[in-house]
């Protein structure tokens, strides 16, 4: 069945030929067509243009949406919505001026988490996360990667990746699973923290590579979590079973995070609110994507990554949520936009550059989706009738997504 939309006020980020990524001065700009149409056809967009040469549908559906702008969806490439409940509680911890450091010592952030999570079922994991995959889409999002991290052993690791494993199965949204086992260090190990790596190279990646249950391996580098040494080996040994790595790096000091990182590949590193010139000297010239994470720098209270200093420096820069339950809990990727304008001081085309193409990249599915390409999956932002693109991320809190497309098909949004 043929999907055309016409009378397209504005079709953004569109490409003749693909690019795997837009870095340096090019994010500023963000090619799109006036007075536009598209058309899907088995899930795929096949063509798009300008009105006067609209094509006519014999047999399909038309959506005139006059006076509203469409997008590639949103690819939110770094999240944790697999979790128990909530961490309200510290929220006024934070507030009493408890660093995330202080909280983690205490046996609080991930470790709460982790006790929760031992006790909810799957089924009930399942459901928590189900309610937020919805969410995420009503917001825009075409596709997330969901790590692990909150089990800190082996059966809880496998539990939260076969549930995200389910989501894949059940939902319409484009999924990736990342393994995340040295998220932190459980209390039983702050003494001997390489034995606990040890379990996780010898115990949990072949368990976890037994099932093929992730797409990716990560690793949190940074004060007071894993050292460079502990992350080496944990990428090498996923990089033995065909996990790509990605690193938890520089949110908390100037951890070596990237650098490890880049030494070995990994897809991203992502936080990084510790970087310098040398940070930067080491991205250039890689295939690692630098992913910034506003929502927990603002949640957290936390200095700004110098992502204009990055860009200046040609590199690209992608931009993903962190939802999560203990420093972002939110996945409303138009708010992250918003973040990247007023805290980062980054255009709008920038930031749109950097939550679609850029962070398609960082979550490997840039080949499929992040622009209005023929031939990448249909996965569509229709908006609210808007007066310019960049009403959507300076209108902060208004909800202006309209309609959702994914894999070329209307979805019901609550």
């Amino acid at each position: 069945m043929d999907t055309l939309i016409k009378n397209i006020k504005k079709l953004v980020q569109t490409e003749d030929v693909q690019r795997k990524w837009v870095a340096g001065k090019d994010m500023a700009k963000l090619p799109s067509i006036d007075n536009a149409w598209l058309l899907i056809k088995d899930g795929l967009i096949a063509d798009f243009g300008t009105m006067d040469n609209c094509p006519e549908v014999d047999e399909g559906t038309e959506l005139d949406v006059q006076g509203r702008m469409v997008l590639p969806s949103f690819c939110d490439s770094h999240t944790h919505i697999v979790y128990p409940g909530s961490r309200e509680i510290e929220y006024g911890d934070k507030i009493k001026g408890l660093s995330y450091e202080e909280i983690a010592k205490k046996g609080g952030g991930i470790l709460n988490s982790s006790k929760l999570l031992a006790e909810t079922s799957s089924d009930d994991l399942y459901e928590q996360a189900l309610e937020r995959i919805h969410e995420i889409i009503s917001f825009g999002t075409g596709a997330v990667e969901i790590k692990s991290g909150y089990g800190l052993d082996t059966e809880n690791e496998l539990k939260m990746l076969r549930v995200i494993r389910r989501l894949k199965e059940t939902t319409p949204i484009t999924i990736k699973a990342n393994f995340l086992g040295a998220h932190s260090i459980p209390m039983e190990y702050r003494n001997d923290q390489t034995k606990f790596v040890d379990k996780v190279i010898n115990e949990m990646i072949p368990a976890v590579a037994a099932e093929d249950l992730a797409d990716y391996i990560d690793v949190f580098c940074d004060n007071g979590f894993f050292t460079v040494e502990d992350t080496e080996r944990i990428l090498m040994a996923g990089m033995k079973y065909g996990m790509r790595g990605k690193i938890h790096a520089n949110e908390l000091d100037y951890s070596g995070g990237i650098q490890v990182g880049v030494k070995y590949n990994a897809l991203s590193v992502d936080h990084l609110e510790f970087v310098g010139p040398e940070e930067i000297k080491a991205l250039q010239g890689s295939e690692t994507m630098p992913t910034v994470l506003p929502g927990a720098a603002f949640f957290l209270n936390m200095k700004s990554s110098p992502v204009r200093d990055m860009m200046n420096a040609g590199l690209p820069v992608a931009l993903a949520s962190d939802y999560n339950p203990g420093s972002s809990p939110s996945g409303n990727m138009k708010f992250i936009m918003s973040l990247g304008c007023i805290n980062y001081k980054m255009t709008p085309e920038e930031v749109i550059n950097a939550t679609t193409l850029n962070t398609a990249y960082a979550m490997g599915v840039q080949d499929e989706l992040g622009s209005i390409a023929r031939g990448k999956k249909a996965n569509l932002i229709i908006t609210k009738p808007i007066p310019s693109v960049e009403f959507l991320p300076y209108a902060y809190t208004s909800h202006l997504v309209e309609q959702v497309i994914l894999n070329g098909e209307l979805v019901a949004l609550d």
